[in-house]
């Protein structure tokens, strides 16, 4: 598709071809969303991610360092979960809840709680920030 402008992603069509870990792109796909119950290795959690807020729809995002990030639920302005699952060991996941109202609640690897979602992927590549700057909770 290069060339064309990338597509919202509530308006991908969804992918479900099966795919392994090791071929699930590093970067966003901008023409598809590649839903979890197409990947082959999904840990069970990963599936039923989205059953609590009501959004069992759950879709690839991209890789964040080590990290495989796929979300329940939109982007914004809705229930949603984001959840990140290690590459190096699939049984280990950490989930970020955005609330319709844009706050945010999750906790990172390094074991702290963030309220903004950008703090939370900083942790994802090991960047924590310190308990007290904006984002963060004790």
């Amino acid at each position: 598709m290069a060339g064309e402008p990338a597509l919202p992603a509530h308006e991908r069509p969804a992918d479900n071809t099966p795919i392994h870990t090791a071929n699930l792109p590093a970067t966003p796909t901008r023409d598809r969303n590649i839903v979890a119950s197409a990947w082959i290795e999904a840990p069970p959690e990963l599936l039923s991610s989205g059953d609590d807020i009501g959004q069992p729809d759950i879709t690839y995002k991209r890789r964040i360092g080590n990290w495989l990030l796929w979300r329940a639920g939109p982007a914004n302005h809705a229930d949603a979960r984001y959840t990140a699952i290690d590459t190096n060991d699939l049984t280990r996941s950490h989930t970020f809840r955005l609330f319709p109202n844009g706050t945010g609640d999750g906790t990172g690897p390094s074991g702290a709680g963030h309220t903004r979602f950008r703090t939370w992927k900083e942790d994802l590549l090991g960047r924590h920030t310190p308990v007290g700057e904006p984002g963060t909770r004790e």
